[in-house]
């Protein structure tokens, strides 16, 4: 879809000749990006994606030559369609109705609309995407190879300093399961290495403590003592604990990259999802592997039993009754019978229970 020309106004700041209606579309858009980066504490990228959705609408709607203050649900219902004509698959397409029933939300609280179009509107059914994960044999791969390449001998500091940086910056991806946005966001201050923890700043701005493994807190001990002094630069030191050979911080673009050249199928984000599928197969509980995460809704972090399978099955044969029977009966142990019950003695509790009554 094109972008309309009265939008580009909003990323361009260059004024162009707009009707009333796109003025007032203009102006409601501005609005509420200006309320999710400052009130809902959205990063910038999260506001990117839902300006995307936002102007995806307004173009539809100025086609059908009506406002964003006068949409109807008909016309939502339509715009919705009208992604599937295009090809559009129905996990976007809820996402960009989650979209308009924020948007449709703020509205409604600073009182300029009197009815939410979207709030009978049922979510589009999309298929749930299972995370991709990689084995622990390529994981435990992956962080020898950055472990060797770490402890070789390099004859430039910056060199022996980007190596210990980056060994630092694969153990802390896999041992806390950060976001890449959380991982190039974290400062020096954020670290508390004594007591093996380090607090990350998630979605919406959200604070959390995660734990780090004694290998992860070794490696960014090294880091700190021996990789990031060579990295600093003098005037450029705004306390981010991982920086780029120029003293500046890492983008998230370079850490893709430079996980993409450790394993050519690899990525941060399928580290983060290892992070958890392999907690969930150690037996690790969900609500655990929530906060760790950060996930909002446990049925975020429920997806992770769908990769466990082997693990579930395991419990139930060793809990359930009948799972306990099944795996008595594989290993050849004779099951204890339960004693009979004698018709007497049946007769005579019937007996003391009706004079009990009487």
């Amino acid at each position: 879809m094109r972008i309309p020309n009265f939008l580009w106004y909003i990323a361009d700041n260059e004024p162009v000749t707009e009707s009333a209606g796109q003025k007032t579309n203009t102006a409601l858009l501005r609005g509420y990006l200006a309320y999710l980066r400052i009130e809902k504490g959205l990063r910038p990228l999260t506001c990117e994606a839902y300006q995307h959705d936002l102007l995806q609408f307004a173009e539809f709607l100025e086609e059908e030559q009506t406002s964003l203050l006068e949409s109807r649900r008909e016309q939502v219902s339509d715009f919705l369609a009208h992604l599937g004509r295009y090809g559009v698959e129905s996990r976007s397409a809820a996402r960009k109705l989650s979209c308009l029933r924020g948007f449709f939300k703020w509205l409604l609280l600073e009182k300029k609309i009197d009815r939410d179009p979207t709030v009978t509107m049922e979510t589009p059914a999309a298929w749930k995407v299972l995370p991709k994960s990689l084995a622990v044999s390529e994981v435990k791969d992956m962080l020898d190879r950055a472990s060797l390449a770490a402890e070789q001998p390099e004859e430039r500091k910056l060199s022996q300093a980007a190596a210990l940086r980056d060994r630092a910056i694969m153990e802390i991806l896999y041992a806390g399961g950060l976001r890449v946005s959380e991982l190039t966001g974290m400062h020096v201050a954020d670290l508390s290495l004594a007591a093996g923890r380090a607090m990350v700043r998630g979605k919406g701005d959200k604070e959390r403590i995660v734990p780090l493994g004694r290998v992860a807190i070794e490696a960014v001990e090294t880091y700190l003592e021996r990789g990031r002094p060579a990295l600093v630069r003098k005037n450029k030191d705004r306390g981010r604990l991982f920086l780029s050979v120029r003293g500046l911080p890492l983008t998230r673009q370079w850490i893709w990259q430079m996980v993409r050249a450790s394993k050519a199928s690899a990525s941060p984000h399928k580290l983060r999802h290892s992070c958890a599928t392999h907690m969930v197969e150690g037996g690790a509980d969900l609500r655990t592997v929530q906060t760790i995460l950060g996930h909002a809704d446990i049925a975020t972090t429920q997806v992770y039993t769908h990769l466990a399978l082997g693990r579930l099955k395991e419990v139930h044969r060793l809990h359930h009754p009948r799972g306990k029977a099944a795996l008595l009966e594989e290993q050849g142990t004779p099951q204890e019978e339960a004693p009979e019950d004698h018709p007497d003695t049946d007769i005579h509790a019937e007996a003391q229970a009706e004079e009990a009554a009487s």
